[in-house]
């Protein structure tokens, strides 16, 4: 594998520093197998809770017998695009400034010929593995954020020693986490927690990428401070063959860093047939209060709830009539009862119980008043669901190593429209997106990262809504027929034997 020869020096976009890639084996012993390594690939996601990844290696001098490489070794190496000096912008995986991976798996190994070995070495990060050998059973009762860094540097536990950002949450509880893994404890908080800007906001993600972990809203990677525009850490754009950028940047690397190799829309807008049957636009809660027998009964509508929680498209400082347009699905009726994707509630149904004085408290699943736990189910639902299943974006873009999970991009992609001879974007799908997967790709040729980005909202509103259904009804009701009195024919006989 190669690198620049100057640390600081930009030759070309793609180009990278990695001086070495280190194997430390269970007894000490270290090799810096750089030289053999066709491949390295770090994997990272706001819906995995620990980074993984692979090397492809081409052994010649059969380390794999020599360490012994047996799946307790250590992986160190220092990755950054050239120039970048702050921890921040560097994958550091060294054992003196950073944190180390750990190999937990070796697959498809073969012989290539005399004297050559090839094989994939699978790594991941210490709390990785961490979090599958220990295990939490303690009671807490604080603030979720708070509950989750204690479990984070609980040292009979997680044990972890990077950087946790956490985003404070407004409600705490009396939890009991009853042998569960420490990972997949804060899982669960992260289902409980809600952002402290947001009243209606629900939900958190716990991540890891190449800089440390994240327990956060997404409201939080949409926005700044819980009211202004977050700041893109990129901006992206594609540019046809066919057609030339007057705007572009005499500055070839900056042009080249900014510009997309390819791109493809995984999912162009939401599935609404899956997002009406997973309850993402309509939603029909009942809470069984378990203390004094009573059910409340409250209903999620989509339409309605979407300015009061912050999207990826959310620009300026307040919920003006504009941003609460931004919805992914309109307002327009979609059947003859002129109903809207919103307003069948009845197209998911939840039965869920409260715990109310579970641990003495007048409070509910989310430690508020117990008739918070329907609103509050059905919304983080919902939330979710716009994300994962939302416009999902995939772009191959040149390696920058400041780039992580849930960092907010802006992809500029020109509308087709042949009368658009202004160069504007596409008023949909060009616009904010958040990363939510990266893959960071090195080669003996360069350094690329596939991005995986999602937006739950539109860059430009679709216009105003029709009131009624714009479809004509061929009938007023069913046509019914009945086979045992229709005619087969006109003159012939009916089934019964009668003419």
């Amino acid at each position: 594998m190669s690198n620049t020869d100057h640390p600081d020096k930009i030759e070309f976009a793609g180009d990278y520093n990695l001086s070495n890639i280190v194997l430390v084996s269970h007894a000490g012993k270290a090799v810096d197998f750089k030289g053999m390594v066709l491949e390295l690939n770090i994997y990272e996601s706001i819906y995995k809770n620990a980074i993984t990844g692979s090397v492809v290696v081409l052994d010649t001098q059969n380390i794999i017998s020599k360490l012994p490489i047996c799946g307790q070794e250590r992986l160190m190496f220092k990755l950054s695009t050239p120039g970048a000096h702050e921890d921040a912008h560097i994958v550091d995986a060294t054992e003196k400034t950073g944190n180390p991976f750990h190999v937990y798996k070796l697959t498809n190994r073969k012989q290539n010929g005399e004297g050559s070995l090839s094989y994939v070495l699978h790594f991941a990060s210490r709390e990785f593995l961490r979090g599958i050998r220990t295990r939490v059973n303690k009671a807490y009762d604080d603030r979720i954020d708070k509950i989750v860094t204690q479990i984070f540097a609980d040292k009979t536990g997680l044990d972890s020693r990077k950087k946790l950002t956490v985003e404070k949450t407004r409600n705490s509880d009396k939890v009991v986490i009853p042998n569960m893994r420490p990972l997949n404890a804060i899982a669960m908080l992260a289902k409980k927690a809600l952002p402290g800007t947001s009243k209606k906001g629900a939900g958190y993600y716990f991540y890891e990428t190449t800089k440390g972990y994240h327990f956060r809203s997404w409201e939080s990677m949409c926005v700044e401070q819980g009211n202004h525009t977050r700041s893109a850490r990129q901006i992206f754009r594609y540019m046809p063959m066919n057609m030339t950028d007057e705007t572009i940047s005499t500055d070839k690397i900056t042009h080249d860093y900014t510009s997309v190799e390819s791109y493809k829309f995984v999912n162009n807008f939401h599935d609404v047939a899956a997002n009406t049957a997973l309850g993402t636009y309509a939603h029909r809660v009942t809470a069984y209060n378990i203390f004094d027998k009573s059910f409340l009964t409250t209903d999620y509508n989509y339409h309605l709830e979407y300015g009061e929680t912050k999207h990826a498209d959310f620009q300026g400082n307040q919920f003006d009539d504009y941003n609460r347009s931004k919805f992914a699905v309109t307002e327009s009726p979609v059947d003859y009862d002129n109903f809207t994707v919103s307003d069948y509630a009845d197209a998911k149904i939840s039965l869920i119980p409260t715990t109310r004085f579970l641990h003495n408290e007048d409070t509910g699943n989310y430690g508020l008043d117990v008739k918070e736990d329907g609103p509050l189910h059905s919304a983080s639902i919902a939330q979710r669901n716009m994300v994962i299943a939302g416009t999902t974006l995939s772009l191959l873009v040149k390696g920058q190593s400041f780039l992580q999970a849930g960092d907010k991009i802006i992809f500029q992609l020109r509308s087709i429209d042949e009368k658009n001879k202004d160069g504007l974007d596409d008023p949909q799908y060009a616009g904010s997106y958040i990363i939510t997967k990266i893959r960071h790709k090195v080669t003996i040729d360069d350094y690329v990262m596939a991005l995986e980005c999602v937006k739950d909202s539109v860059m430009s509103p679709y216009g105003d809504a029709e009131t009624t259904y714009s479809g004509i009804a061929r009938e007023e009701g069913p046509t019914i027929l009945d086979l045992n009195e229709e005619d087969i024919a006109d003159g012939g006989t009916r089934r019964n034997g009668q003419k």
